[in-house]
């Protein structure tokens, strides 16, 4: 009997990348919705076999999504479907409020059905800007006046309340900067690596040295995918980065060393909100789901680079 999983948003980069690790699991079935809103039918699993299944579906429409968890009852859903994106969600701040009613159906229809634990994908835009560093998943200042940052908030909210009220579990990953092979062009990392590679300008917003971290997909796929397999951190909260800080100056520079790139680095105005001054988990959770060290920054992005696929 196979263990049925629900991945929202699994045509988008992350999303996609944890149906990957979810299929190495051959007693997994593993069921791939997304609206393809910015999820792209390139990224789905490269196999062909009978272990997964992908459905265009919009989460924030019931009777799309409610048809599919009525026919398949999951086992687990890992809600990742979402407007995602600094510049996107401030120029579509509708779109991104309109994913809480996604959330919503997701969680009645978890609770109608049998899930067992609903897995879901906040962001550190929780934290804001934040007043204490490292920033750890018990100190949420809640200061983001961001729409995006709203709605996370709403959604962990919704997912502690269905927990006290209906006994639903539930896991919160809170993401950091993930990276890699198969993220779309529109991201720091990716576009700055595209720029280096072409010799073109790498434009930084404002002085550059607001800083981030930033995780290799495969450290979050594989730290989400044993939260669920060791049953680790149930009814809990999990930041999902890298503790290595840098700031996007440095990442520029970084990148054009790596690449022996001749790009200039050029500053444009910074911008108006949404550009935190400094961001840096505490993942003292995400290295014991880990187990190992995370990966460098520097292999990351040599990953990254080496697999071709940096300008998906």
């Amino acid at each position: 009997m196979k263990t049925k999983i629900l991945v929202t948003g699994g045509a988008g980069f992350v999303g996609s990348c944890l149906a990957d690790k979810l299929l190495e699991n051959p007693d997994n079935f593993v069921v791939i919705v997304d609206d393809l809103s910015t999820g792209n039918k390139k990224r789905l699993p490269a196999n062909n076999n009978d272990n997964w299944k992908f459905i265009k579906c919009n989460c924030n429409e019931y009777r799309d999504i409610a048809d599919i968890m009525s026919s398949y009852t999951f086992d687990y859903v890992f809600h990742y479907a979402a407007v995602v994106g600094v510049k996107r969600t401030l120029e579509n701040p509708v779109s991104v409020l309109k994913d809480i009613q996604g959330i919503k159906y997701i969680l009645n229809l978890c609770k109608n059905t049998g899930v067992k634990r609903v897995f879901f994908s906040s962001s550190s835009e929780v934290y804001g800007e934040p007043f204490e560093h490292p920033q750890n998943e018990f100190t949420t200042p809640l200061n983001s006046r961001l729409p995006y940052a709203v709605v996370k908030n709403v959604g962990e909210a919704f997912l502690r309340s269905y927990k006290q009220e209906f006994d639903l579990d539930y896991t919160i990953f809170r993401f950091f900067n993930t990276y890699g092979p198969k993220q779309s062009n529109d991201f720091v990392m990716s576009r700055f690596i595209k720029a280096a590679l072409a010799d073109q300008k790498i434009s930084v917003y404002g002085d550059g040295l607001q800083t981030r971290t930033f995780c290799y997909k495969d450290d979050n796929v594989e730290a989400c995918a044993n939260s669920l397999y060791n049953s680790i951190y149930v009814n809990d909260v999990v930041n999902i980065g890298s503790d290595f800080e840098t700031t996007i100056l440095d990442l520029a520079k970084l990148i054009v060393k790596i690449t022996n790139s001749k790009s200039e680095i050029v500053h444009l105005p910074a911008l108006k909100e949404g550009d935190m001054t400094r961001r840096k988990p505490d993942i003292s959770k995400m290295k014991q789901l880990l187990g190992r060290p995370v990966i460098t920054l520097e292999e990351g992005i040599k990953k990254t680079i080496e697999s071709g696929q940096y300008n998906f």
